[in-house]
């Protein structure tokens, strides 16, 4: 047998359990074993990891306290669950069940779940055995047999404290010797993917009668956090201490007499063991046996799944059977009802007529006729004997829910609409606000006169009831839009508009849009803005309530420029005039204020100031500021600092001597900007 170990982590002082514990009574499977509440009530959830350590998979648990999403999870036969998307199997065990279970998922990371269950077997059952059903789901990275995704089934003595082997397996895809693994034609990647189809398999508990038993189910991803690995499993609800088709009908053509399904080899005989009966999985009588006569097969497990085994059982023909279809049915709008009760192995189930059901030909088949239907249940038992039958009818009770709208969805108050609400006679109405029942409200016509949410439920005599779609009702007065600004008329330079909102509205929740001229808008309630350029701008709010209710104010404000200083002035000698230029940019329509501030204490409040005569060489700081009419808090000043020389001292050039027609060049010091020759007889350019 594979090896493998759990290893288990106690979270807290009180071990955290889907249900209590309890003890099984003598031929009744234990309360929930087989998952029929719909819930893990009975069974202890965990949670945990997987690693692979000098080639022995261990499993690390956790106690949850409960199912974990996505790694226990529980799926029901009703409505149904579809198929598996890898191995297109059924999801839902097909053994007849109510709900079977999934642990693990396809999402990678050495995840590990596990379920499991305690219970007593009764004291009085030597031979005893229980029957589950599982499918897998394996991803196949290519690794050894302790590193790859895996189902280990374990059964514990824990009265004795052993496992016990002949019942406990692991499963993996690559590497097993277990018949019955397919690959996936849709492993949805490039990893390949093998599963196995629902199997059933028999857990032999013969001979421990009164013994603890522990059935422990676990699935792991591989070790390396890449691939997944999850397994489906059920549990029959009947557990039996014979082998099936051991009772039979007196009245059976033949008795089929099934031993434990998992095994690679069976070999039937009779009970001295001098005649080999068969070598098949079932053995067949033809005619039937006397009642009474024993037979024993010998089973061969596969190489490390299970032990050498022999069970025995006596053949009698004291079996019967009543026909259930089970209590009449409504289907509700086409919903699918379930028929007829668990199945019973051994015996075959029709259903006549076969029309509105998923499957005709097991015990308890969904149903969905179009029209009232009686179905007829007819049972006979594989031999063909202990033939009963049954009826069930099933009444198809269909609600229109269609609701009609008059009028709109969204109004405003006094504007002359209105919404109306209507539908379909029905045995009883009910319409709600908000999913809140409103008292009164059971006529087929509704008129809204509030915002909100709103449906009606609607029943019929037969028990059926079915909700319309919600409509969402907006209804909103018209606001009334008013707005303020702290100062219409400002600068441009370091201007603030603050607008403040002061809009009201009756009914409904008012939203707002700014649209401020200059390519800006603003959704707040109250806006402070500034304008990067002067000029006149139209501000406009639209205050609404609704996509029908809405009422706007507009405000005008103006933003004056801002007058920039600017003169320029050129460098001279002492005693000589300082002309200064104003280059300042008068805006149109206002007026604009100077004042000079000229370091020899010359001041001038004229847009060009007159000359200005330095006596002393040296630099001279030359202030403009300048106002406008409009923005007289704002001055605006520009300054330049100029420098005044004194002539250099005037000098003698040496006499230089001309040849007649021939050039000579002269050279003036470098002094000063210009230079003026005099006179100027002969010179090409006296200003040279």
């Amino acid at each position: 047998m594979q090896a493998f170990r759990t290893i288990f982590h106690l979270l807290s002082a009180g071990t955290f359990l889907c249900a209590m514990d309890f003890s099984a009574k003598a031929q009744q499977c234990p309360p929930n074993i087989d998952f029929e509440t719909g819930d893990f009530t009975g069974w202890t959830c965990y949670s945990g990891t997987t690693e692979s350590r000098n080639g022995e998979n261990l499993i690390s648990f956790f106690y949850t306290g409960g199912p974990i999403f996505n790694q226990h999870t529980m799926y029901a036969s009703n409505p149904g669950s579809g198929l598996d998307e890898y191995g297109d199997f059924p999801i839902n065990c097909p053994n007849g069940s109510g709900n079977s279970i999934r642990l693990g998922n396809n999402e990678a990371g050495t995840e590990a779940e596990g379920v499991s269950y305690d219970f007593t077997i009764p004291a009085t059952a030597n031979i005893y055995n229980l029957i589950y059903h599982y499918a897998v789901v394996f991803q196949d990275p290519g690794h050894l047999p302790s590193e790859q995704p895996r189902l280990e089934i374990e059964i514990l003595n824990l009265t004795d404290g052993t496992v016990i082997d002949c019942s406990s397996f692991t499963f993996f895809a690559n590497g097993t010797i277990l018949p019955g693994f397919e690959l996936s034609p849709n492993p949805g990647g490039n990893t390949p993917v093998w599963f196995k189809r629902w199997t059933a398999v028999s857990i032999n508990l013969d001979g421990i009668a009164g013994k603890d038993i522990r059935l422990f189910f676990k699935t792991a991803d591989c070790t390396f956090r890449r691939h997944f690995g999850y397994a489906y499993v059920d549990v029959n609800t009947e557990c039996s201490d014979r082998f099936t088709g051991a009772e039979f009908c007196p009245d059976d053509s033949a008795v089929f007499v099934t031993a434990p399904y998992g095994y690679e080899r069976y070999t039937w005989h009779n009970s001295t063991f001098t005649q080999v009966l068969g070598r098949d999985q079932t053995l067949t009588f033809d005619p039937p046996p006397t009642t009474g006569t024993s037979v024993a097969v010998v089973l061969l497990p596969y190489d490390g799944y299970g032990c050498l085994d022999t069970l025995y059982t006596d053949l009698t023909n004291t079996l019967n059977y009543t026909a259930d279809a089970g209590p009449d049915k409504v289907s509700c709008n086409d919903q699918l009802v379930q028929l007829g009760t668990t199945p019973k192995a051994g015996w075959r189930y029709r259903w006549s007529p076969s029309t509105g059901l998923n499957n005709p030909n097991i015990s308890n088949p969904l149903a969905s006729p179009t029209s009232d239907t009686r179905y007829v249940l007819s049972v006979t038992h594989s031999g063909g004997g202990c033939a009963s039958s049954d009826t069930v009818d099933v009444k198809a009770a269909n609600i229109n829910n269609a609701v009609q709208v008059s009028g709109k969805l969204s109004w405003c108050i006094g504007s002359g609409d209105s919404t109306v609400l209507s539908v379909r006679e029905a045995d009883s109405i009910q319409w709600f606000k908000d999913g809140i029942l409103i008292a009164g409200a059971d006529q087929t016509v509704f008129r809204v006169t509030q915002t909100g949410s709103y449906h009606a439920t609607i029943f019929n005599i037969a028990g059926c009831n079915m909700s319309t779609i919600p409509y969402d009702v907006n209804i909103s007065s018209i606001p009334v839009a008013a707005i303020s600004v702290n100062n219409p008329d400002q600068c441009q330079l370091n201007n603030e508009f603050v607008f403040t909102n002061s809009s009201s509205n009756a009914t409904g929740v008012m939203s707002y849009q700014w649209v401020m001229g200059d390519g800006i808008i603003y959704n707040n309630r109250d806006v402070t803005h500034r304008f990067d350029q002067p000029g006149t701008y139209q501000v406009k709010m639209v205050v609404s309530s609704s996509n029908e209710c809405a009422d706007s104010s507009s405000i005008t404000v103006n933003v004056f420029p801002t007058v920039l200083a600017h003169f320029d002035a050129e460098s001279v000698c002492v005693n000589l005039p300082l002309l200064v230029v104003n280059n300042t940019v008068e805006p149109a329509g206002t007026r604009v204020f100077y004042s000079w501030d000229i370091s020899n204490g010359q001041t001038s409040v004229l847009r060009d100031p007159p000359p200005t005569i330095f006596t002393s060489p040296g630099t001279y700081r030359i202030k403009l500021t300048a106002t406008s009419e409009k923005c007289p808090l704002t001055p605006h000043s520009f300054q330049r600092f100029i420098s005044i020389d004194k002539p250099a001292p005037g000098s003698r050039y040496a006499i230089q001597y001309a040849v007649t027609n021939l050039p000579l060049t002269l050279q003036a010091r470098p002094l000063g900007n210009e230079v003026l020759w005099s006179p100027s007889v002969s010179l090409d350019n006296p200003s040279n």
